[in-house]
C-alpha cells in the first residue's frame, strides 16, 4: 500500500506567480545550446530542463581547473533574493563522469538504446549526457513520492512515477534527468550530484541541509536487476520507492522465480557537508547584478582530486508567503475527480477570513485562475493568473564540462592559486541578454605575492552574425594588455594596501613595453595569444583560435595592475577591463552571514558565532609585517602614539566598520610576543590612522584574543620601560608614605623636633670647632 508521507523528511516546495530565469556566466552556462548560430537554443530538452529564456546561455567552450584553485562563480537570477518579496533558495552542486560530455550534436540523448551506437547510449559521444542512462531508468520507473503537494494540477492522468511532477505533470523527458530530484531538495534517492553550497533566505534550515546533504547522508533504493527493468519498462512494472512495498515487490514476467527487489542503502559521497549562508541580494525582475553595481557570486574552493568531464549546476528556487510550503503536503491537494474546485489549502487566516468556506465563496481559493471578490458589497470580479504548476517552479542551469587537474609540481601545496577568467559574448546589451557582454572575472583579483594566478578563457566562432563587435563576425576573441598610466595626477584610489599603481581604468591605450613592469615573454602571450596560430592577422585577433591558456604563473611584484582587451573596447561593447591587485602579505577571505564562520589566516583566526551578523559579509584579513604597517601609518602623516615596541605584526580586517547586531561580538586571535612587557592591544583605522583605542584582551601562550563589533587596524604594542616606571613609581609612594608619617608624628610631639633641631645646631658647632 501507498504511504501517504513516504519519507522521514519532505524537501522544501517551491511556489511563485510568474516566470523567473537563473544563468550561469562564469563559468559559461549553457542553458542547453551547444554550437547554436541563432540567438534561440535550438533544443530546449537537450541534457536538463532550465525552464529559462530560450535566448540565455552561450556556446560550448571548455576549460579546466587546478585542484583546489578558488574560482569565482558569478551567475543573474531575475527575481528578488535575500529580501521579502520572495522566499528564495538556491542550490549548487557539480558531478564528474567518465562519460559525462558537451556532444557533437544538438538531439537529445535517445531513451530507445537502438537508436545509439552498439545499444549503447551512454558510450555514444555524438549525443551530450550528464546523468547516465541506469539513472534514468531507474528514476523514470519509479514510484513518485506520494506525500508530495500537487495543488490541482492533473499528472498525466494519476500517473504513478517521479518523472511527473507538479511542475512536469505530464512527464516529459530531458536528457536522462530525474525530474522528481530536479524539482526537490535535499533529494531523498541517490543522485551522481555533489552539494557546493546551499543559499537561502532562511538560514534556521541550514543545520538541516548540512545533516540531510547527500554529501554526508546515504540514500535507499529499491534496487532491481537494470536487465528486468530495461525489459519491462514499457509494460506497467513501477519501482517501489519504500521498504515495505520493495520487500514485497516481485516481477514475475522474465522468469519462473521472479525478479526481487532489495532494499539498500547506497553511501553518501563521503564529503564535508554544503557550505550553508544567506542568498546574495538581489532586486525582483532584474536579470542582473547584486548590491553595490556588482555581480552575485560565490567563491568556490575545487575538491582536491582530478576529474575529467565535470559539470556544475545551479537551481534557483522561489516561493511566496501564500502559504506555508514546508508543511502543505497532499492532504492539501484537490480531489482527483473535481480538480476546478481547488486545492484544500486554507489561506483564510492569511487574508482576514473567518472560515475556509467564507474564503471560498469570494475567490479565495488556491487554484488555476481564481476569480476574487475583493470588496464583498461591489459585483466586480478581478481574475488571477495563477498557474498552480509555476508556483512549484524551479529553474536551472548547467556548465559545459571542465576538467580538475593536478596543480603543477613547482607550486606548492600550499600556495593559493587563483582563476583569472572571461565571461560574456560577442554583442550588444541588447542583443546579448540574457547573456552579458565581455568582461574579466573576477574584475578586481586580490591575491598576495605568494600566490599563483591561473590566466584562461574561451570562446566561439558560431555566435550570431548579426551581433555587434569589432573584429569577423560571429566569433568571440579576448586578449590581456597593461593599460597606460592616468595622464592626470590621480587621487587615492580604492586600494589602501601598499604597492605602486599600473595603469588606470580612465584610459583606453595600452603600456608600451618600454615600461613594462612584467617579463616581455608573457606580455607577449597575453596580447597575442601566443603560443596558438602562427601568423595570420592579429590586429582583431581573428587568427587567433577561441581558446587561450597562459597556465598558473606566480603573482607579480606588490602593485595594483590594470588591463585591457584590445579588441572589446568600444561604445557599442563598453570597456572589458580588469585589475590584479597584488599585496606583499597574505590576503584571505570568507564569506560569512547569519550561519557564522571562520576566517583563517597565518597568524590569526576570525572566529564568528551564529546569529552575530545580520548579513552576509565578506570578511578580508590583511596581515602587515610591522615594516609595511608603519609604512602605511606614516603615509598618512600619522604617528603610532601607543606603546613603545611592536609585540606583533599588523592585522587589517574588512570592512572596518561595525558590523555585528547591536549587543553581539565576534572574536578575533593573533599572535603576539608575550614575553615582552605589559603587551596591549590597539585599533586603529587604515584611513587615517587619526586614534588608537585599547582593546581588552587575554593574552596567554603567545596569542591574544579579544571580541569586537567591527574590522579595522590591530596590533599588539608592550611598554620597554615598564618595569622601572613600576619601580620608581613604588619608591615615590613608600617615600610619600614617609614623609607625611613624619610630619603627622612631629605635629603630635612638638617637643621632640626641638630636641632633633638642638641636636642638629649642636652637631653643626661641634663641626666647626673642630676644623
Amino acid at each position: 500500500m501507498l504511504k501517504a508521507v513516504v519519507f522521514g523528511f519532505l524537501s522544501f516546495v517551491f511556489i511563485q506567480p510568474s516566470s523567473a530565469d537563473i544563468y550561469f556566466h562564469n563559468p559559461r552556462g549553457s542553458n542547453n545550446r551547444l554550437d547554436e548560430t541563432s540567438r534561440d537554443r535550438n533544443n530546449a530538452n537537450r541534457l536538463f530542463d532550465s525552464q529559462n529564456n530560450a535566448r540565455g546561455g552561450y556556446n560550448v567552450g571548455n576549460l579546466f581547473y587546478y585542484a583546489g584553485s578558488k574560482l569565482q562563480i558569478e551567475w543573474t537570477n531575475q527575481h528578488s533574493c535575500g529580501a521579502q518579496n520572495a522566499n528564495c533558495e538556491i542550490v549548487l552542486q557539480y558531478m564528474c563522469g567518465d562519460n559525462v560530455r558537451d556532444g557533437a550534436i544538438r538531439n537529445t540523448i535517445p531513451e530507445n538504446l537502438i537508436q545509439c551506437l552498439d545499444y549503447n547510449c551512454d558510450n555514444d559521444i555524438k549525443f551530450g549526457m550528464h546523468e547516465g542512462y541506469a539513472y534514468w531508468l531507474q528514476n523514470s520507473l519509479r514510484e513518485r513520492n506520494r506525500g508530495l503537494f500537487t495543488a490541482d494540477q492533473n499528472l498525466n492522468g494519476g500517473r504513478k512515477r517521479a518523472r511527473n511532477t507538479r511542475q512536469n505533470p505530464n512527464g516529459k523527458r530531458r536528457g536522462y534527468e530525474c525530474a522528481e530530484e530536479r524539482d526537490y531538495y535535499p533529494y531523498w534517492h541517490p543522485s551522481p550530484w555533489k552539494d557546493i553550497a546551499v543559499m537561502t533566505n532562511d538560514v534556521s534550515r541550514c543545520d538541516y541541509y548540512k545533516a540531510e546533504s547527500e554529501n554526508v547522508k546515504g540514500r535507499w533504493y529499491c534496487d532491481i536487476d537494470l536487465t528486468v527493468l530495461e525489459l519491462n519498462k514499457r509494460k506497467g512494472l513501477v519501482v517501489p520507492n519504500n521498504k515495505e512495498d520493495c520487500d514485497a515487490f516481485v516481477w514475475p514476467r522474465r522468469s519462473v522465480d521472479g525478479a526481487k527487489g532489495v532494499w539498500k542503502q547506497a553511501p553518501s559521497h563521503g564529503l564535508p557537508a554544503p557550505v550553508c549562508q544567506e542568498t546574495e541580494y538581489s532586486r525582483d525582475n532584474h536579470n542582473g547584478n547584486g548590491l553595490h553595481g556588482t555581480p552575485n557570486l560565490f567563491n568556490w574552493t575545487l575538491p582536491n582530486i582530478e576529474a575529467e568531464r565535470c559539470v556544475l549546476r545551479f537551481r534557483y528556487n522561489i516561493s511566496t508567503n501564500d502559504y506555508d510550503s514546508w508543511t502543505t503536503t497532499a492532504e492539501q491537494n484537490a480531489d482527483p475527480g473535481n480538480l476546478g474546485a481547488g486545492t484544500k489549502v486554507n489561506i483564510n487566516e492569511k487574508y482576514g477570513f473567518a472560515t475556509k468556506e467564507a474564503a471560498d465563496a469570494r475567490g479565495y481559493t488556491f487554484k488555476n485562475d481564481p476569480i476574487v471578490k475583493i470588496f464583498p458589497d461591489l459585483d466586480i470580479d478581478l481574475a488571477l493568473p495563477i498557474n498552480t504548476a509555476q508556483y512549484g517552479r524551479t529553474f536551472q542551469d548547467r556548465t559545459f564540462t571542465f576538467d580538475i587537474v593536478k596543480r603543477p609540481a613547482d607550486i606548492p601545496d600550499t600556495a593559493t592559486i587563483h582563476n583569472l577568467n572571461v565571461r560574456g559574448k560577442r554583442g550588444n546589451i541588447v542583443e546579448n541578454y540574457p547573456a552579458v557582454e565581455y568582461d574579466f572575472v573576477p574584475t578586481d583579483l586580490h591575491v598576495s605575492t605568494e600566490d599563483y594566478v591561473h590566466i584562461q578563457w574561451t570562446g566561439s566562432n558560431t555566435n550570431n552574425n548579426g551581433n555587434d563587435g569589432q573584429g569577423r563576425a560571429g566569433t568571440d576573441r579576448n586578449n590581456l594588455v597593461l593599460m597606460r598610466n592616468q595622464v592626470y595626477p590621480e587621487g587615492n584610489g580604492i586600494y589602501n594596501g601598499p604597492g605602486k599603481e599600473f595603469g588606470h581604468f580612465g584610459v583606453n591605450y595600452p603600456q608600451h613595453t618600454s615600461n613594462s613592469t612584467l617579463p616581455l615573454d608573457i606580455l607577449t602571450q597575453l596580447a597575442f595569444l601566443q603560443p596558438g596560430q602562427y601568423g595570420g592577422e592579429m590586429s582583431e585577433l581573428d587568427d587567433a583560435g577561441t581558446y587561450f591558456n597562459l597556465g598558473a604563473i606566480k603573482a607579480p611584484a606588490s602593485g595594483t595592475y590594470h588591463y585591457m582587451c584590445t579588441r572589446n573596447n568600444n561604445f557599442s561593447n563598453r570597456d572589458q577591463k580588469g585589475r590584479l591587485i597584488v599585496s606583499p602579505f597574505p590576503v584571505n577571505e570568507a564569506s560569512i552571514g547569519q550561519m557564522g564562520g571562520t576566517l583563517l589566516s597565518k597568524k590569526s583566526k576570525i572566529s564568528v558565532e551564529k546569529r552575530v551578523f545580520d548579513l552576509l559579509h565578506l570578511l578580508r584579513a590583511e596581515e602587515w609585517p610591522v615594516e609595511e604597517g608603519t609604512r602605511q601609518i606614516s603615509s598618512k602623516e600619522k604617528e603610532l602614539n601607543v606603546g613603545d615596541e611592536f609585540a606583533s605584526d599588523f592585522l587589517v580586517i574588512y570592512p572596518q566598520e561595525k558590523i555585528t547586531k547591536p549587543d553581539k561580538t565576534f572574536t578575533v586571535q593573533m599572535e603576539v610576543d608575550d614575553s615582552k612587557n605589559e603587551v596591549q592591544i590597539y585599533r586603529s583605522n587604515s584611513d587615517n590612522f587619526a586614534a588608537w583605542t585599547k582593546v581588552p584582551a587575554e593574552i596567554k601562550d603567545g596569542k591574544a584574543v579579544f571580541s569586537v563589533q567591527e574590522g579595522g587596524v590591530y596590533v599588539a604594542r608592550s611598554n620597554r620601560n615598564v618595569g622601572l616606571i613600576v619601580g620608581l613609581t613604588i619608591f615615590s609612594i613608600v617615600l610619600v608614605i614617609i614623609i607625611v608619617g613624619a610630619i603627622v608624628y612631629f605635629r603630635k610631639h612638638p617637643q621632640k623636633w626641638q630636641t632633633i633641631i638642638s641636636n642638629i645646631h649642636k652637631t653643626e658647632r661641634s663641626m666647626k670647632s673642630k676644623v
